[in-house]
């Protein structure tokens, strides 16, 4: 709100252009319906430019099919060439690790980590088991109505439940340094659930990377007692109460890439060079 205030001031001040930086983009998992949801990255989207922004500069949106959503540029740089630095200078035998996707859905941009440091790649597949009482959780309600009428020429097929294996990793990761890489850590219970699977196949070493560490409710806690060795993150959310709660996560600076941004936009220069050797699956 106070972005869309700001906005506002200055197009009824006759700004020429009104340039929003914003590092992490929010409600950016929100992209698609689901059910009978609402699409809130449209939304905002709709609400920005209604507020008066000609540009936005962002970083490693979650789908960059996002950037359809607005009328007006936007610039998704990315922090994997940090990320990848981070890797080779400061993990001792990189050499020797594994790029791990949590789930098929990370798998492209775990690809594209591994190809660009000749590397193994593994993927963690399905979810953890719970009990009944554990899924007793209020995510089925509404209750299905009994007494249900139903017009006698309708009768639509039945949906089959979608059902995920138990957890398995494919990909040999005995011995070798795990490193898991991902674009957001919110909640972080899936990624130690996956650090475990990992230590159980026998990995020695377990990073967590990615680019936004919003670290949210009890993550540090969590973080902390699980076999994660080091979870590194970008500033592009402030975390510092997170790491004053817990040692293991690191931060990589990404200052650098946006303040080049916003100078050579201001000077009217390209682009291009902020996207060199930039994947699309990144």
């Amino acid at each position: 709100m106070e972005l869309l205030i700001m906005a506002y001031a200055l197009k009824t001040s006759c700004a020429r252009n009104i340039i929003g930086v914003i590092p992490y983009f929010p409600y950016s998992k929100q992209s698609k319906m689901r059910k009978r949801g609402s699409i809130v990255c449209k939304l905002l989207a709709s609400m920005l430019a209604k507020a008066g922004l000609t540009h936005i500069i962002t970083m490693d949106l979650h789908q960059k099919e996002i950037q359809g959503f607005f009328s007006f540029p936007v610039d998704n740089l990315r922090a994997s060439p940090f990320l990848l630095q981070y890797i080779q200078e400061e993990i001792p035998n990189y050499r020797n690790a594994v790029i791990v996707a949590k789930s098929p859905d990370a798998a492209k941009r775990a690809q594209s980590y591994a190809e660009r440091l000749r590397l193994g790649l593994a993927v963690i597949h399905g979810e953890a088991q719970c009990t009944e009482l554990d899924m007793d959780d209020g995510r089925h309600s509404p209750p299905m109505v009994k007494n249900a009428t139903v017009h006698p020429g309708l009768e639509l097929p039945l949906m089959m439940a979608k059902e995920k294996p138990p957890i398995t990793v494919v990909g040999d990761v005995g011995g070798r340094i795990a490193i898991i890489v991902d674009d957001i850590i919110d909640d972080v219970e899936s990624f130690v659930a996956a650090a475990e699977i990992l230590k159980e196949r026998g990995a020695y070493k377990i990073y967590v990377m990615a680019t936004h560490g919003i670290l949210s409710a009890e993550a540090p806690r969590l973080i902390e007692e699980s076999s994660v060795d080091e979870v590194v993150v970008t500033n592009t959310v402030p975390h510092e109460v997170q790491k004053l709660q817990c040692p293991k996560i690191k931060t990589v600076d990404i200052s650098l890439i946006l303040s080049e941004a916003i100078r050579r936009i201001h000077n009217g220069e390209s682009m291009a060079y902020l996207f060199r050797n930039i994947t699309v699956d990144d």
